[in-house]
């Protein structure tokens, strides 16, 4: 009789302790997001891009990373790996203006691309630290910043609203052209593939 009370205990606190510890993850991930809204916005927008930008980047063979369209309307347009370099000194760029430093790349170096980043793991490197730089950026907009004008990396003045804006639109026009780039070398893009 008491092995069996011993026996229906033990098994009684195993399913306590499985059920708490199965609670405990839902309990810990049910924690409510308490940062400013107004970063929560933005920083789901960066999100957004961020995966599909790096997704596309990725997809891309290292062999057709120089890869540029020759006919129709694409004269003198950035290669695939220089729509990248763009974007993310860009990114930089705008993070520093938002987090009140120097931006790390003069305006020429934003329009082509850092030209010391050469390989394709140099390049991804480069647009994954751009959009750590960038969440790290919007994590200082709160309600009560983020109309104010501060210098933007362009040489003029922006709303930190706005700056922080720019590094989800940006993204968008060159995800755009990327894309175009990946079908044109027989690649679909990860967000358009059915899994």
């Amino acid at each position: 009789m008491r092995r069996k009370a011993l026996i229906s205990g033990l098994v009684f606190l195993s399913l306590v302790a499985s059920t708490a510890a199965q609670q405990a993850p839902a309990a810990a991930a049910a924690k409510p997001d308490e940062r400013p809204e107004v970063q929560k916005v933005l920083d789901r927008q960066l999100d957004t891009i961020e995966r599909l930008f790096v997704g596309a980047a990725e997809a891309m063979p290292a062999e057709k990373f120089e890869f540029v369209p020759t006919g129709g309307e694409f004269k003198e347009v950035r290669t695939f790996a220089q729509q990248i370099k763009h974007l993310a000194a860009a990114n930089l760029a705008i993070a520093a203006a938002l987090k009140g430093e120097k931006s790390p790349y003069t305006i020429p170096e934003i329009v082509s691309g850092p030209p010391d980043v050469k390989t394709r793991d140099e390049v991804l490197k480069l647009v994954k630290d751009s959009y750590a730089a960038a969440h790290q950026a919007i994590a200082t907009i709160d309600a009560g910043n983020v109309t104010e004008s501060i210098p933007d990396p362009f040489g003029g003045k922006m709303s930190r609203l706005a700056l922080a804006n720019l590094l989800a639109t940006h993204g968008m026009d060159h995800y755009g052209q990327m894309v175009v780039y990946l079908r044109m070398n027989g690649v679909v893009p990860p967000a358009s593939r059915r899994n």
